[in-house]
Parts: C-alpha cells; structure tokens; sequence
C-alpha cells in the first residue's frame, strides 16, 4: 500500500513538471539590430546638428541648403562603413573666428557627392584680411577628409575657404574626383594660405580632374605614399608642391606622380582691397609652377616622385624650384642633407616664355650629396632668369 501511494505521489509530481514545463514559453533568439534608414534629409540652421546625432542611423544622408551655425563644425566622423553623404543647393557657414574645421568626414567605404549645382560656400571674405594662418583674424580651416579608407569624393565645388581648403591626413585608398576649389575672389579680396589640398600621412590618394582658384599650394604633400594628382587645372598659387618637408612626426614622401596638369597664374597682382597686409600681398604675387621644399636641419625622405606632362603658364616667380634649404620660406636658410631628394622625375614640362621677366626659370638648391638618381628630360622652361646660385644640382639637371 506504500508503495503504491509513494508511486501515485510520484506521478502526480511528474505530470505538474510536464504541465510547468509545456507552460512555459518557447525561448526565441533576441531580435535583430534594427536596419538602418534608407535615406535621411536634413536641411536648414538645424541640419548641421541634426545629421551629426543621426548619421549611425541613415544609410545615405543628404544634406540640403545646410546653413551651419558659427563656430560649429558640420560634424560626420563618426559614420558608419558604406555611407553615402550628398550635397544639395547651397551649404554655408557663420562667421566665427576659431580654428575649425567648417566640415569633418570620416569613415570606411564612403561615398561623398555634390549633386548638380551645389556648392558649398565657406563665405572666406568675412576673414580674409590678407594675414592668411600667419597673423590677423583666426581663420578656420574648411574640410577635414581625415581617416578616410576605401572611399570617394565626387564632383565636390567648394567656395571661398577662410585658408586652408581641403586636409587629407591619415588617409587609405581615397579617391577625389572632378572637385573644384574656388577661392579666386581672394586675389582682391585679400585671400591667403589658401592651400588647395594638403596630404599627410596618407596611402593610395588619387585626386583627378581637380580645378583649383587660390593663394597657395595648389597641391602639397607633406607626407604619403602612393599619391597621383592627374588631370587638373591649377591657377593662381604656388603649384604642384612636394613639402615642406620636415619637421613633423612623418617626413616621409613616396611613389608620388603628377602627371598631364596644368599650372597657371590668375589675376595676381590686381589686389586693389584697402585690408591687405604687405604680407597678404607678398604671398598673392609669388606664384610657382613645380616646387619641392626641404626644411633645413631636419631629417626624412623625399623619393620616388614624378612629374610629367605639365604645362606651366604665367609665373611670376620660379617655374621650377626644388630647395634643401627651406627655412619658414624659400631660400631663406643652408641648404643640407637630412632630407635626400632621390629617384625624382622630372620629364615633358612646357612652359615656353611661361615665367615673368623678373622671375626664374628653375633653382635647385641641394644639400652636398643630397640629390641623386635623378632623370631630367624634355624640360622646357623660359621667359624668366638663370638662377646662378645652383648648388649641387645632379648633373642630369640643369639651372639654366
């Protein structure tokens, strides 16, 4: 009789687990991450602010007629890989003096567009007083396209920067096509260290059919492998610039190509504005076709570096100037050799009476034993001086 209510106890015992158990609810995976918006719009004295905090949740962002508050950054370095970010109607920015930059980019496999007719205007009038970086209002740079892998910049049109357009730092793999940079108002309007764009520390950068109206460097590069500048239009500034070099953490500069570009002057010379610096107007009127800068007494590497197919036109002051003596401005200090320029092609340059009459055709200034390896061929440069303070040039080169 025990036993069988010990087995009556028991059974009952296992038909409430079974009956718990069929109860309970089945256990389901967690949900997926929520999908990310197909394409968000922002626009207006908010849409700066707006597409920052959104910019994880939309897969294309476009940003229409933005009017970016003073002093703020339009702010886009956190997006995720495979955005695309497109620009519409007009972009501007309020005036504020601080450092900047009016515009950050960042991530991998980007896709960055102006649409037809947009431009992205940095009003640099309200800042420009002819001091450029070097003194007078603080300016804020414009576009920083730092840590950038994998990506593109497309048919970009940008306006008036306060100084320094584009920065391109920390860069793998970026490609920039048909962007024009447009800063010639500042020719009388006292526009200065208007860098078109500055590479540091970059790998794999192709810039392609670029148009750049400026002040400055059309193209420097400080540092980086791997970089070709094709196809473009460069007018009223210093050029097509390796440097300078020295001085920062990389000094390094590497397989660098320019080839089938075209250098030219713009109105240089016609600053009328009654805010220009004496400063502001110097830099204006110097205007360079190829130019490679060493800083004297520091150590790095320029090599490997191309020039081919360039057309120079209009130079007021060196048509080509590679120096190992650059000390805070041209050949200013003693040139040395901590910096070798080696494995450099220079090869099919025109520029036929293309330097004023005050100017230089070409200067090299190098360093004892600092440049080698050079091929110099098809170099057709007139119009300006013979530089007679050649040092050191390879013999393959020639000042004259």
């Amino acid at each position: 009789m025990v036993k069988l209510f010990e087995h009556a106890v028991l059974a009952a015992l296992a038909a409430c687990a079974m009956a718990k158990h069929i109860a309970e609810p089945a256990v389901t995976a967690p949900p997926s991450l929520q999908k990310r918006a197909t394409s968000c719009t922002f626009s207006g004295s908010q849409g700066a602010s707006s597409a920052s905090v959104s910019q994880k949740s939309c897969s294309t962002i476009i940003l229409s007629d933005v009017a970016v508050p003073s002093g703020v950054t339009l702010d886009l370095s956190d997006l995720p890989d495979e955005t695309t970010v497109i620009f519409e109607g007009e972009t501007t920015w309020g005036y504020e003096e601080w450092d900047g930059p009016l515009l950050q980019i960042s991530g991998t496999g980007i896709t960055i567009e102006g649409a037809s007719g947009a431009y992205l205007n940095g009003n640099g009038a309200l800042w420009w007083d002819g001091e450029g970086s070097n003194g007078g209002k603080t300016k804020p740079k414009f576009f920083y396209a730092h840590d950038l892998t994998d990506s593109t910049i497309t048919n970009l049109h940008i306006q008036n920067t306060p100084v320094q357009a584009v920065s391109i730092d920390n860069a793998d793999g970026l490609t920039i096509t048909d962007m024009t940079i447009d800063d010639s108002d500042g020719d009388s309007e006292g526009g200065a260290n208007t860098d078109g764009f500055d590479i540091g520390s970059s790998t794999n950068v192709i810039i392609t059919g670029a148009n750049v109206y400026n002040q400055d460097d059309c193209i420097a590069i400080n540092s980086g492998t791997e970089i070709t500048v094709e196809n473009s239009v460069c007018s009223g500034g210093h050029g097509l610039s390796i440097g300078s070099v020295g001085g920062r953490d990389d000094n390094t500069v590497d397989t660098v190509t320019f080839n089938n570009n075209e250098v030219k002057s713009s109105v240089n010379g016609k600053a009328t504005s009654s805010n220009l610096s004496n400063q502001g107007l110097f830099l204006m009127l110097l205007n360079t076709g190829i130019r490679i800068k060493a800083t004297e007494g520091d150590t790095g590497s320029i090599k490997g570096v191309t020039y081919s197919e360039i057309t120079l036109e209009d130079i007021s002051k060196y048509g080509i100037l590679i120096e190992q003596n650059y000390d805070g401005g041209d050949l200013k200090g003693d040139p040395t050799s901590g910096i070798p320029i080696t494995d450099l092609t220079i090869e099919n340059i025109s520029g036929t009476d293309a330097v004023d009459s005050d100017g230089y055709n070409i200067v090299i200034v190098c360093g004892s034993d600092a440049c080698s390896d050079w091929t110099w061929s098809d170099v057709n440069i007139s119009g300006g001086k013979t530089y007679s303070d050649c040092e050191n040039a390879p013999s393959s080169a020639s000042c004259s």
